[in-house]
């Protein structure tokens, strides 16, 4: 699953220049012309990160910056600032908003992206890496492939992205609708009981040839992926 980047840039030129390199790159993009759609957008699906112009129409880049920042979902969201101001208190008001970057037009494509993909990697461990291993596990992204023990794992695309959540974030306990959010988006009409068919799926993969059970079911919560459970 690419990472996802929206992009919040009234410039139509720069926007279409910001998208061909962003997904030459491997990400995903959406974009925004303006204040209100950005966090209108933000609140609709969850994106892995925000290159966030200045100087927008209706609310400016800082201000949405600080708002992304008030709300508990998306405190940890990584945000680029894109802008033509380069002064040092510029800058400096730029990361008190909460800005993880700044970046001063005109810049270099190359450089952005490597920027981008570092705070991507900060918020969120294991999403820029190749490989995503966890005791015996491993998923290795560019070939698409799963082992268990150096056995290999036949996976559904389904089982593939549940996995992948969990590999991003072991030992930490999912509850049902945290998980539908996460691997079928926010804008799936789908019943809770789908994570458990697709859970049982995974389960069964994973525990082939007597393997021990690395999902832990925590009663009323939710999963989680553990060393052993």
């Amino acid at each position: 699953m690419k990472p996802l980047v929206l992009v919040v840039e009234d410039e139509a030129p720069l926007a279409t220049l910001l998208r061909y390199n962003l997904e030459k790159e491997g990400f995903a993009v959406r974009e925004a012309a303006d204040g209100e759609e950005a966090l209108a957008q933000i609140a609709e699906q969850r994106v892995d990160a925000v290159l966030l112009d200045w100087m927008l129409p209706l609310v400016s880049g800082i201000e949405v910056c600080r708002q992304i920042r008030r709300s508990p979902r998306t405190r940890t969201l990584p945000v680029i600032i894109l802008t033509a101001r380069g002064e040092e208190a510029d800058r400096v008001r730029g990361l008190d908003s909460g800005a993880d970057d700044y970046v001063v037009k005109p810049f270099s494509p190359g450089e952005l992206i490597a920027r981008l993909r570092a705070v991507i990697r900060r918020a969120q461990p294991g999403v820029a890496e190749e490989i995503l291993r966890h005791a015996d596990l491993t998923m290795d992204l560019a070939a698409h492939r799963v082992s268990r023990g150096g056995k290999s794992v036949h996976l559904g695309p389904t089982e593939y992205r549940l996995l992948r959540h969990f590999l991003q974030h072991p030992n930490r306990v999912y509850s049902r609708e945290q998980l539908l959010d996460a691997v079928w988006g926010q804008d799936a009409e789908l019943e809770l009981r789908t994570v458990d068919v697709h859970i049982r799926r995974l389960r069964k993969a994973l525990n082939a040839d007597g393997a021990p059970d690395i999902l832990r079911t925590v009663r009323s919560v939710g999963y989680a992926l553990d060393r052993a459970a």
